[in-house]
């Protein structure tokens, strides 16, 4: 057994030992530094540190090395990798975190494209009965996030209402998504999205994960505590809608703990499903979403700077969130733009043969992007700063 391996069935024992006081195994990495140095220690040492009354006293044994190779073993035959806490592969953003895991299943068919690259993952969250509005803004803002070319990953629950929407609005949009379950990585719960989850393990750069050994069921209590992976994995965590009390609203405030951005969809003063992200806004502990722009600027996405502007960069990235026909009708408007200074939008109309409608919804996500400004007069103009 090489050295890499023994780290590893040791994580997943520590795991699978501390997964509900995950807090334990954290100060016990950081005191001793490797797992395997944690099972190498005098059981008096050990009871020293836990005390002598801890239910942990005799958890750390060779047993519990055992079933936890058996268990990477069996995760194995199911195309699920394991992944400790202290091996390079761990996602960074949870090693912020005192409760973080001590390690987690992946269920994907790219496993090193997940968190290798260390991309910025930008967690979605809500209520399970989500409204048209509500749906109507968590794909406004994901195509807005896939529009700056910046490619974060969105990450969220797999449940049903906002979870499900910001995953298949990711997909569609050509963005990796992460789907941090509440069951073994082996099952899928709730069963209605299996061809979701299906769909996300085979994707590069997405995947389904869990802190849950395999096999695990979905009982209430789980969801609560794989609330913290989410929140803990986002640079920033946006809440769609929330009644004054959910399983969206606890990963918003998490988040806000972790000394994460928390931002929050505002509703109408006498609509339930707003209840909990007006009181957050109104707390000052998420900030409002009053654009996709805004949202996107605060983020610190937007388009890369450049000194000349260049069509085909700025066209490139409309690609994964729109038809090749919109792509197409995009670039032709930017040409006639940068051709022809201060064109209005009924001048573009009759030089492209498009509806002056469709011009209209067109440079009107330019202008929301900063690719264009369009003045009182309906004159478009490029931002030469941006691409």
């Amino acid at each position: 057994m090489n050295c890499h391996y023994e780290e590893k069935v040791c994580l997943c024992a520590l795991n699978m030992i501390f997964g509900f006081e995950p807090r334990i195994a954290t100060a016990l990495l950081e005191c001793f530094g490797s797992a395997k140095a944690i099972f190498e220690m005098e059981k008096s040492d050990l009871l020293e540190i836990l005390g002598p009354y801890s239910k942990y006293r005799d958890a750390l044994n060779v047993r519990s090395l055992d079933r936890a190779a058996s268990e990477i073993e069996e995760a194995a035959k199911y195309g699920i990798s394991f992944i400790g806490r202290t091996e390079k592969e761990y996602p960074a953003p949870l090693n912020e975190c005192e409760d973080g895991p001590a390690g987690i299943y992946i269920r994907s068919d790219f496993p090193d494209d997940c968190f290798q690259n260390q991309k910025d993952f930008i967690s979605i969250v809500g209520t399970r009965s989500v409204s048209d509005y509500g749906k109507d803004w968590c794909r406004r803002i994901v195509e807005a996030l896939a529009r700056t070319g910046k490619n974060p990953v969105i990450v969220s629950g797999l449940a049903y209402g906002t979870d499900i929407t910001a995953h298949i609005a990711a997909l569609d949009c050509g963005l990796s998504t992460i789907a941090v379950m509440a069951t073994g990585a082996e099952s899928v719960y709730p069963s209605a999205h299996r061809r979701y989850a299906t769909r996300i393990a085979s994707e590069k750069g997405s995947a389904l994960i869990s802190d849950y050994p395999l096999h695990t069921a979905a009982i209430p209590v789980n969801f609560v505590r794989r609330n913290r992976i989410i929140a803990g994995l986002g640079k920033a965590t946006i809440l769609i809608e929330s009644r004054h009390r959910g399983g969206g609203l606890i990963t918003a405030r998490q988040a806000f703990s972790y000394d994460r951005d928390v931002y929050a969809l505002p509703g109408r003063a006498d609509d339930p499903l707003s209840e909990g992200c007006n009181a957050m806004i109104r707390s000052g502990t998420a900030i409002p979403i009053v654009s996709e722009k805004n949202l996107v600027e605060s983020l610190g996405y937007g388009f890369k700077r450049k000194r000349e502007f260049d069509i085909e960069s700025a066209v490139s990235c409309y690609g994964k969130s729109h038809e090749r026909d919109t792509v197409d009708k995009i670039a032709r408007i930017l040409l006639l733009i940068k051709k022809n200074r201060r064109l209005s939008m009924q001048e573009l109309s009759e030089m492209t043969g498009y509806g002056y409608r469709t011009v209209a919804e067109l440079t009107g996500i330019l202008e929301s992007d900063g690719v264009i400004s369009v003045d009182l007069m309906q004159r478009c103009t490029i931002d030469a700063g941006k691409r």
